[in-house]
């Protein structure tokens, strides 16, 4: 395994560690993007990486039956108590425990850039029903902002793939793009809570995850948009990318 694999595979399986503060620390998707990636009619939905439950819950709210499939025995955990309704499982995007043809839709929320996507494309196209859609969606900070531009280069990583051009191919259709603006308001304790929860910072060294995290509680203390302030605003643009199987 090449030191790029070996990286993206530890801060992959990392997320278990710092289970709590990725439930505190990080954001729901806008209701406008999830009404775009799913397909219409849709009644059974596979949330692929499903982490916390952060889309899971938000798909349950719907009224839709939801498998939620994630790795992370401390991920889940967490999942189970937030999204009751939904069927939990342990599993991964390139071995789904499900039978074929069995959902309408596969949505994937920050998720689709830890995959093996050469096995993961075959799993998804066959737990879909005929014409089943999946969706992939990525919170990304709008860096147009001037403090969120200086928040990501405190926690910079070059782990991700690009969120506007994800790697999907066969049997899928062309992939069709779509951007959702949303803002989150959030407290000073929750954006640490945020960086805590980012593969990087789990990964570092004890050091030099504590100088990221003073780093931020630094920049919350003396820029001018952020301090002082009770509650914040962060903005995101929700990408949003959809495709669908093609005709067999």
């Amino acid at each position: 395994m090449s030191l790029d694999l070996e990286l993206r595979a530890r801060r992959a399986g990392s997320f278990g560690a710092a289970a709590e503060a990725y439930e505190r620390g990080r954001p729901g998707y806008p209701e406008a993007a999830i009404d775009w990636l799913l397909p219409a009619g849709a009644q059974r939905v596979l949330d692929l990486g499903a982490g916390t439950g952060k889309l899971t819950r938000q798909l349950v709210a719907r009224g839709l039956e939801v498998v939620a499939l994630e790795p992370s025995g401390e991920m889940r955990e967490l999942l189970e108590v937030a999204a009751p309704q939904a069927r939990a499982l342990a599993g991964s995007a390139e071995a789904i425990p499900l039978p074929d043809g069995s959902v309408d839709a596969v949505l994937a929320a920050q998720a689709w850039h830890w995959v093996d996507v050469s096995r993961a494309v075959p799993e998804v196209a066959r737990v879909l029903r005929p014409g089943g859609r999946l969706g992939l969606v990525w919170n990304k900070r709008d860096e147009r902002v001037a403090w969120v531009a200086e928040l990501g280069r405190l926690i910079a990583s070059t782990i991700y793939m690009d969120e506007t051009n994800p790697t999907v191919g066969p049997p899928f259709a062309p992939i069709e793009r779509h951007d959702v603006e949303w803002r989150w308001e959030l407290d000073a304790d929750t954006l640490v809570d945020l960086v805590a929860s980012r593969s990087g910072t789990i990964t570092a060294a004890p050091a030099e995850r504590e100088a990221k995290l003073r780093a931020v509680r630094e920049l919350l203390a003396r820029h001018p948009d952020l301090a002082g302030r009770r509650r914040l605003e962060l903005p995101y643009v929700a990408v949003c990318s959809r495709t669908h199987l093609s005709a067999r």
